[in-house]
């Protein structure tokens, strides 16, 4: 078993699907408290990555590590709790905020005291008012906020971020990201955040990986890679130049 001290732990894990190779031999490191961006051209395999680290994908080789624990022997349930998803689109079931903002704890029997509730609104921007609203009256930047409160409820070790501003106006995009800035530093979690945006990335100004032709073509802060050039490939990324070796997302 490999050493804890890293909060999550990817060793050399490859994934296929329909015999085409989406990406291998991925490895990282997400330390407690820090935000990892992800970033690649369209059908690198981005999503399928964050999918794989909570089991929603099923790596073909390889292991996961969760605080030194592999994912595969922790119950599903349990995994996804753990290691909370928002999604780019907001996955958000018919009913109220409270209902869906509730739904982890419901699940588990536990259910949210009010001022938990209220807390968790407050933490993600929305007022105390939006409560009883149903999320189909919301804009997708409140639906995507709801989705954040969501996944806190469920108190996750490592948060992770499927382009979740990607359907939002700049503005609104701002906003959600200086909101997971602010729940991260407040949280102390991991944070793995995908993005196809080389602004947005910079702006988080984080370590960075960025995933091409089966791999990982480099890892660093982002802003030290983006002026570097002794890697063309990358270079070609940034250009918009690079594709993918295989198809998938």
């Amino acid at each position: 078993m490999p050493p804890t001290d890293s909060l999550l732990k990817v060793s050399e894990v490859s994934f296929s699907r329909n015999g085409s190779i989406i990406f291998q031999n991925i490895s990282f490191e997400l330390q407690a408290g820090e935000i990892l961006v992800i970033l690649g051209p369209s059908g690198c395999g981005k999503t399928t990555l964050l999918r794989c680290l909570n089991r929603l994908e099923s790596v073909g080789k390889g292991e996961i590590f969760l605080q030194g624990v592999p994912v595969s022997n922790i119950p599903v349930c349990e995994l996804r709790r753990r290691i909370g998803m928002v999604f780019q689109t907001p996955a958000l079931l018919p009913g109220t905020v409270e209902g869906n903002i509730s739904l982890g704890p419901d699940l588990r029997g536990q259910g949210l005291a009010k001022d938990k509730l209220s807390l968790l609104m407050a933490e993600v921007g929305l007022d105390a008012s939006f409560k009883d609203r149903e999320v189909a009256e919301l804009s997708t930047g409140e639906r995507q906020r709801v989705s954040l409160a969501q996944v806190l409820a469920n108190k996750p070790e490592v948060f992770l971020l499927d382009e979740p501003t990607s359907a939002l106006d700049l503005t609104a995009a701002l906003t959600v990201e200086n909101l997971i800035k602010n729940l991260h530093s407040s949280l102390g979690t991991g944070t793995i955040f995908v993005t196809h945006d080389l602004n947005q990335a910079m702006r988080f100004n984080a370590r960075a990986l960025v995933l091409g032709n089966g791999g990982i073509l480099a890892e660093g802060n982002i802003q030290e890679l983006v002026h570097s050039n002794k890697n063309s490939q990358l270079q070609n990324f940034f250009r918009g130049q690079l594709s993918p070796n295989s198809a998938g997302k």
